[in-house]
């Protein structure tokens, strides 16, 4: 059942948790911000919310007007939970030096990508690319030019080169891109097209934050 729970307190903080401080409630949020998603695909996202939580989380959401199903099946996120969008991001990245949870975890496409956007600075001198990124059974359109990275849901209509491989994958190369032969080896990644391309794509998240 949806909760209403309140702290009843008049700051705006805590009217702010009134709406999205249930738990699950901001990583439905984080999964909405790159594309809308139906509920099966929220729900392989987030294996660790059981169905009816689930649901109960993005009926409370819909009825604070933050998520809304225009077409009738995607939830997607209204301008008003757009505007989520810089708490949720700056609340990952003061999170990335929190303790990592016990295995077995998981780890969302929606999540790595946005890191990937987030700290990513392509060197502009460098010529312009289009990737393919197949993560978790979709594509994404990634672009690198001048020195700006954009993310964008579905395959692009031509790419230099394209990338399968999962999350958890991706994670570590762009933590490490010299393991990207490894994980080629291993099946745990492919690459079609420009090698260069996707060493650029990798390089421009440890290069700038080496």
């Amino acid at each position: 059942m949806p909760t209403s729970r309140s702290y009843r307190d008049s700051c705006g903080v805590a009217r702010a948790l009134d709406v999205v401080g249930e738990r699950w409630a901001l990583l439905v949020v984080r999964e909405l911000l790159l594309t809308p998603q139906r509920f099966s695909e929220l729900r392989h996202a987030l294996p660790g919310v059981s169905s009816n939580l689930l649901a109960d989380r993005l009926r409370e959401l819909e009825q604070h007007g933050v998520v809304h199903r225009p077409d009738g099946g995607r939830y997607d996120l209204t301008d008003r939970g757009r505007r989520l969008e810089p708490i949720v991001v700056a609340l990952g990245d003061w999170g990335i030096d929190a303790p990592h949870p016990a295995e077995p975890a998981s780890l969302s496409a929606t999540s790595v990508l946005l890191f990937l956007r987030g700290h990513a600075r392509p060197d502009p001198a460098a010529p312009p690319a289009t990737c393919r990124l197949d993560l978790d059974g979709r594509a994404w359109t990634v672009r690198l030019h001048e020195g700006r990275i954009e993310i964008e849901p579905g395959e692009p209509p031509t790419a230099d080169a394209a990338l399968r491989t999962d999350p958890g994958t991706l994670s570590s190369l762009l933590q490490d891109p010299s393991t990207l032969a490894a994980a080629c080896a291993r099946g745990t990644a492919a690459i079609v097209g420009d090698r260069a391309a996707i060493d650029r794509l990798l390089h421009a998240v440890t290069d700038n934050t080496a």
